[in-house]
């Protein structure tokens, strides 16, 4: 590896290993073409036992400690024996994996130079199962002022602050898109933006909203995919397409991969160009490949909600409790 290549860290999702979310992703793939290397941090069943990064649990999304401490570790094990360049670090993840690459940029901001989370969740918004249940859902979103002062509460960093891209299917029943909007919210204190997007456009028929900073520069950005469940948006039909379609890693006509490597000078605008080349621009009505554990969970705890509301105190979080026991989300 040459003096100062930079590092992009990617965190898969629930049930997911380093090796498939390398392969579905394509992050890999385009490393080689670009010349930067890629650190996969991977869940173990010993800490949950569905392979989900621990997001909320407070012992875990603290700076120093747990699961954020571990994967900062391996972050300065790779730059001091390989001479990553420490000026450019990156993170992106998906679901609980967006969620703990957001906890990382909120605890260790002074580290990344940018961050991009895929159908994840605003950092320190829940501390319990039920809290999580409702964020994931929508539910109960924490206000403007508290989403940003949780951030600025998780580090002593006054800035610069790392570029934030959000990516969301706008039918993702599993973290439902609002998320993407409160995350965008948390992060424009810091960069201190308006609430409102400076600017909003079409790109292959997706809503893409942009915050630039005082000087002009693109601070936040959120990609909300027309029609797409949970997973990572992908481009997968042309010649010189980046990743491979499968659970999670959705079909899409366009690649949130590229894309964010290009907005993070990793990739070229012919880099997009070619990775979208295949023209599948049409609305994905296309829901996950398969039920994953968490929907499995969600739907028990709903099926399960109106015979527990009748029920004495406590049976509605027994019943929440139950379902994310079995997601991996509480241990």
């Amino acid at each position: 590896m040459a003096p100062g290549t930079p590092l992009v860290v990617a965190l898969h999702g629930c049930t997911q290993t380093a090796e498939g979310y390398a392969a579905g992703s394509g992050w890999s793939q385009l490393a080689e073409r670009r010349g930067f290397a890629v650190l996969y941090p991977e869940q173990q069943r010993s800490n949950n036992a569905n392979l989900c990064f621990n997001w909320f649990e407070p012992g875990d999304i603290s700076r120093d400690a747990g699961e954020a401490l571990s994967i900062r570790q391996m972050i300065g094990h790779l730059v001091q024996s390989q001479g990553i360049d420490p000026k450019r670090i990156f993170i992106t993840g998906l679901s609980a994996g967006g969620a703990m690459a957001n906890v990382m940029l909120s605890t260790y901001p002074e580290i990344f130079a940018g961050g991009a989370i895929i159908g994840g969740l605003p950092y320190g918004v829940a501390g319990t199962v039920a809290e999580a249940f409702q964020r994931m859902q929508g539910r109960n979103p924490p206000t403007v002022p508290r989403l940003q002062s949780v951030l600025k509460r998780a580090s002593n960093h006054r800035g610069p602050w790392p570029r934030i891209s959000i990516w969301h299917g706008t039918h993702d029943q599993t973290v439902r898109a609002r998320n993407a909007e409160q995350i965008a919210q948390q992060w424009s204190g810091v960069h201190s933006l308006a609430i409102e997007p400076t600017r909003s456009e079409l790109i292959h028929g997706h809503r893409r909203k942009v915050w630039l900073d005082a000087k002009g520069m693109e601070a936040v950005e959120i990609y909300l995919v027309k029609g797409m469940g949970h997973g990572v948006p992908l481009a997968t039909s042309g010649d010189r397409a980046i990743g491979r379609a499968g659970p999670h890693m959705l079909e899409a006509g366009i690649s949130s991969t590229v894309r964010i490597a290009h907005a993070w000078n990793l990739a070229t605008e012919a880099d997009v160009e070619e990775a979208e080349a295949g023209g599948n621009f049409a609305r994905r009505e296309e829901p996950d490949a398969a039920p994953s554990t968490i929907d499995r969970a969600l739907r028990y705890a709903r099926s399960r909600a109106n015979a527990a509301s009748a029920a004495p105190d406590g049976k509605i979080a027994k019943v929440i409790n139950d379902a994310l026991r079995a997601a991996g989300l509480m241990r």
